[in-house]
């Protein structure tokens, strides 16, 4: 496959921090028989990629404005196109040395997503995607699940936190939603949930508490492989809200109806 010259870009900083992660990741498993546990290593490996990523984005594109979930917004001389960036979503996973965590950078226009990657160090999953070009896994063109049937569907989510987040909501959800679907997956690491939705290997995708950077990606990357991504009020406010649902347009718009009757209690 050949890249444009913006996913190019993309492309060499995924891959620079993710040889940095898959050192780093190394270190964690001999870390994790140590009396005091890895914590704070992963805290600086977390920081370590998101400086590598803006280095690489912001030499090759300079005046690009800049968001990562460790270091914040910086406003740059380019204010209509914005990075965004998730430098290690899944950071409890890479803590305790499970590999499903991953590189995960969006690129907004002007308020329009444009492009987007999400890459597994480990497995050398390579997920891309822009705007009106289709959406691919490495070289091969990837669509969502073409199910209909509940019944049949694989359903990812997230799990919340204790003390943060609605966890009687989350329970009534779940209570509803076990009876009527194949199997549910709880994985950790939203951006590769929306991958896995695009590449039809989950059906139908919800979760709360999210940021920016959980979604940008992984968003443009299922609507380019024929998905619908809303928050769960059918919105596009994923971003502001913080919540989201995902999969192909027959099992989404059945399981915003599920999730909203849950809701009632």
């Amino acid at each position: 496959m050949v890249h444009s010259a913006l996913l190019n870009v993309m492309v060499k900083a995924a891959r620079k921090a993710a040889r940095g992660l898959i050192r780093d990741f190394g270190e964690v498993e001999k870390l994790q028989v140590s009396m005091k546990g890895p914590a704070n290593f992963v805290s600086a490996a977390d920081k370590r990629s998101e400086e590598t990523l803006k280095t690489e984005l912001l030499t090759a594109r300079p005046g690009y404005s800049f968001v990562g979930e460790e270091g914040g917004k910086i406003v740059g001389t380019d204010q209509s196109h914005t990075w965004i960036v998730d430098p290690l979503d899944g950071t409890t996973n890479f803590l305790h040395g499970i590999p499903q965590f991953a590189i995960s950078i969006g690129l907004e226009r002007e308020g329009t997503l444009i492009a987007g990657l999400v890459l597994n160090p480990v497995t050398d999953e390579l997920f891309l995607a822009e705007r009106g070009k289709g959406a691919f896994l490495n070289d091969t063109r990837i669509r969502v699940a073409a199910r209909k049937n509940m019944g049949e569907a694989v359903l990812a989510c997230g799990l919340p936190h204790y003390g943060r987040g609605d966890l009687e909501l989350f329970r009534r959800e779940f209570s509803v939603i076990q009876e009527k679907v194949a199997g549910l997956r709880r994985f950790g690491a939203a951006a590769l949930d929306l991958a896995y939705i695009a590449a039809g290997r989950f059906d139908i995708y919800w979760e709360r508490n999210l940021s920016p950077w959980d979604l940008a990606a992984g968003t443009l990357i299922v609507r380019e492989a024929g998905g619908y991504v809303t928050d769960l009020d059918d919105k596009d406010d994923m971003f502001v809200k913080g919540h989201v649902a995902a999969g192909n347009p027959v099992l989404h718009g059945e399981l915003l109806k599920i999730l909203k009757e849950a809701s009632k209690g």
